[in-house]
């Protein structure tokens, strides 16, 4: 099941895109090795999320970077860089997230490392990109949403710009990496030489909104419009949204409004019959449809739509997910295991290969567990 078994991985990157492009190469078999600063590690080790810590670490910390190995690295000691240096000489990727103006604290830029190692595949991942105005702005999730717009698609039409709840240009960009090192990868036996792979987090957030951003561009310039009621797509009309009901939420996706109104035995829909008026009048439909579905609850609704195969579904929160058949089937839980014993639940891979899943039950390293090992197998600590 090691799709990338013998590939050697260097992870020197900090944050979530770099350390997530990573793990996902180390979830399909590469040997992935943390290269870390020896005093106070990744920085992501004491970067708490919601308090919550695992051995005194954060928890965010554990989740990016389990099945890794650490190196730590005294760049204040010529012996450690010159170890440093052999090291990428036997890498096949290295993943970096040092951004333009700074100093890559291991050395390690571009030109030098592929001047070292012409066969190795350089993975960087910065906020706004090395060029333009954009390039100082520090590379963070939410001030990229800002800038690419993307908060002006949540949230109802006389609401404020409302952020995506998730770090989703850093996992964004991090799936695009990981896909242009295999691209490069999959090319290197061919020409016989590595590549510089770039994403920024700002280029991910604009491919993300491509829907969005090409419709604008071929559409007059018309801005999307977020309905006044229940909006879920700037770009959808009725019935596209989530509603109470009299006892949790119901989320409906694209349907006939003059079907859902006879299923759901609500008459006001029956006039609806333009389809063209689910869009034009959907605020109307909305206000209609959230009063309606009101009146009783979630579950009578869902027996009501479910036999029809109307496009629905109940809102769930994550005690509601967890407890779910429909999750637990998919066993996407997973235990880890560090050297001292700790124990922690984290995803597993949401890759199958030939029906089997991905796992890996090591958990995130102790900061340079693996010193003394990686030493060994690549003779670092031989003189020449």
């Amino acid at each position: 099941m090691k799709l990338l078994d013998g590939l050697l991985v260097l992870d020197i990157s900090q944050g979530i895109a770099g350390s997530f492009a990573a793990l996902r190469l180390a979830d399909l078999g590469a040997r992935v090795i943390k290269v870390e600063l020896r005093e106070g590690g990744d920085a992501g080790r004491t970067q708490l999320l919601n308090d919550q810590s695992v051995d005194g670490e954060s928890a965010m910390f554990h989740t990016l970077n389990r099945n890794k190995e650490s190196y730590a690295v005294n760049c204040r000691d010529q012996a450690d860089l010159d170890k440093m240096e052999r090291l990428v000489a036997e890498a096949d990727v290295l993943i970096d997230s040092t951004q333009p103006g700074e100093v890559n604290p291991f050395g390690l830029e571009v030109d030098r490392v592929r001047a070292l190692n012409p066969q190795l595949i350089y993975g960087s991942v910065t906020g706004c990109g090395p060029d333009g105005p954009w390039q100082v702005q520090p590379a963070q999730d939410l001030l990229v949403q800002a800038l690419t717009g993307m908060p002006w698609l949540n949230g109802n039409a006389d609401e404020p710009p409302v952020p995506f709840g998730l770090s989703v240009t850093d996992l964004f960009a991090s799936a695009n990496l990981v896909q242009g090192i295999l691209a490069a990868l999959i090319r290197r036996p061919t020409i016989g030489l590595g590549a510089h792979v770039e994403i920024s987090l700002l280029e991910a957030a604009l491919d993300f909104q491509f829907e969005v951003l090409t419709t604008h561009l071929n559409d007059g310039g018309k801005l999307p419009r977020r309905s006044s009621v229940n909006n879920a797509h700037a770009y959808l009309g009725a019935p596209y949204g989530v509603y109470r009901t009299q006892d949790s939420y119901l989320s409906l996706a694209m349907g006939s409004i003059v079907q859902l109104g006879e299923l759901l035995e609500c008459t006001q829909l029956a006039g609806y019959q333009d389809p063209q008026s689910w869009f034009d009048r959907r605020d109307e439909i909305k206000s209609i449809l959230a009063d309606h579905l009101k009146t009783r609850s979630t579950a009578q609704w869902l027996a009501m739509l479910e036999p029809a195969d109307y496009w629905c579904a109940k809102v769930l929160d994550v005690d509601g997910l967890l407890a779910h058949e429909g999750f637990h089937v998919l066993e996407m839980v997973q235990d880890v295991r560090r050297s001292n014993g700790s124990a922690l639940k984290a995803m597993r891979c949401p890759i199958r290969v030939d029906g089997t899943n991905l796992l890996a039950d090591q958990g995130a390293p102790l900061l340079g567990e693996h010193n003394e090992r990686i030493d060994q197998t690549y003779g670092l600590n031989v003189t020449s």
